[in-house]
């Protein structure tokens, strides 16, 4: 993961004020691989109530002021299966408080 201690620990933060205390944040794609270079950063964000645009606009707006990067957030409430991307996303994502 080519994330510092820091920024995982400001995503998680992040996440937790746009989406509640509850919120689950899991990082996916290219960011998880260390000799991949460039990209955005991909987070899976899990939360108890269905994440609304603004919310995910809010997240996404402070994290890339933070971060100095793109950011993708798909949101999804606990609880939904989701579509067959979300399905594709959740085995590999990699929770971000397990690595903070």
């Amino acid at each position: 993961m080519r994330l510092t201690y820091q920024q995982t620990r400001h995503i998680v933060a992040t996440a937790q004020r746009h989406f509640g205390l509850d919120a689950r944040v899991a990082l996916s794609g290219s960011w998880l691989d260390d000799a991949v270079r460039n990209g955005d950063v991909d987070l899976l964000e899990e939360a108890p109530a269905p994440p609304t645009l603004e919310q995910r606009a809010l997240a996404t707006m402070e994290l890339e002021g933070v971060l100095q990067l793109p950011v993708d957030i798909l949101a999804v409430r606990h609880c939904d299966v989701g579509s067959a991307f979300v399905q594709a996303v959740r085995p590999r994502a990699v929770s971000m408080e397990l690595v903070a």
